[in-house]
């Protein structure tokens, strides 16, 4: 199958994965702190790649380790704490939404730091994201009055962390492949989880079932949501560019949309306006 094909294809599975990504952690944090569910998360998802692609680290060189290692700082592990402790104050499907601000920061940083080229529409199409992101913050909850928009900035930082990520892929270890870039993240991660997961006090709830099937469900999170999914996000950035790479975040925040009803969550009409600004704010600044 030619890569232009081949791109859309997986551009339409992560969105499938990605978009399922945020209710899990919302049932995740059912029995968990957000601490543990960032740690799970990782701590899964290390066992499962170390599992199928131990041997890809051989692939690494020592050049490359360093990294390897700021990628997986950027790409993996601020975003695993900071989305869980996102959550636990703002809806899953509003936390996907503003997941949408990642390509317009990836672009950002791309001009700022990388020296990428860009067009007016999409410095039009930051500023148009960036608008909707603030209408989002201001917006709160006016029906629950429930949700701190304070963590929302939480998931801003995320995204950014995630825009530097995948900018260093690109220009760093775009002739590493993906399941190297992978497995080499999470072995650098595994045991600074299990080192927080270990301060906290799971081994004293750990036996309840309500805790149990929080780690079933972050289970799933760690192996599909993370290690399979970042198997395909780094070879559809080594195929494609990181702003098209980070287009997931056009179809993302529909299919978590949708998980969010089936979970009794609703958008307030500011919402659902901010929510459509920042995706035609995305859609300007990947238009070539």
């Amino acid at each position: 199958m030619e890569t232009k094909q081949l791109k859309w294809i997986y551009l339409a599975i992560l969105s499938l994965i990605w978009g399922s990504s945020f209710i899990l952690i919302k049932k995740g944090l059912v029995g968990l702190t957000a601490v543990q569910v960032g740690s799970f998360r990782i701590i899964f998802a290390a066992l499962f790649l170390l599992i199928v692609g131990f041997n890809s680290l051989k692939k690494i060189s020592r050049r490359q380790w360093k990294f390897v290692a700021i990628t997986s700082l950027f790409g993996t592990f601020m975003p695993a704490y900071l989305f869980a402790i996102a959550e636990t104050q703002v809806n899953s499907s509003i936390v996907a939404i503003l997941n949408s601000l990642t390509p317009l920061n990836t672009l950002v940083l791309g001009i700022i730091a990388f020296g990428i080229q860009f067009q007016k529409r999409q410095v039009l199409g930051v500023f148009v994201g960036l608008l909707g992101c603030l209408l989002l913050i201001l917006s709160g909850d006016s029906e629950s009055g429930t949700q701190n928009y304070l963590y929302v900035l939480l998931v801003v930082i995320a995204t950014l962390s995630y825009a530097i990520n995948v900018n260093l892929i690109k220009k760093y270890l775009h002739d590493l492949n993906s399941v190297s870039i992978t497995t080499g993240n999470f072995a650098v991660l595994l045991l600074p989880a299990l080192i927080i997961l270990s301060t906290t006090d799971i081994s004293q709830k750990i036996h309840f079932a309500e805790t149990q099937h929080s780690i079933l469900f972050v289970a799933i999170l760690g192996i599909l949501g993370t290690g399979i999914a970042n198997i395909l996000f780094f070879k559809l950035i080594q195929m494609s560019s990181p702003v098209f790479a980070t287009s997931v975040t056009y179809l993302i925040p529909i299919v978590a949309f949708f998980w969010g009803l089936l979970d009794n969550e609703f958008l307030t009409p500011i919402q659902s306006v901010g929510a459509f600004i920042i995706l035609i704010g995305v859609y300007l600044s990947a238009k070539k």
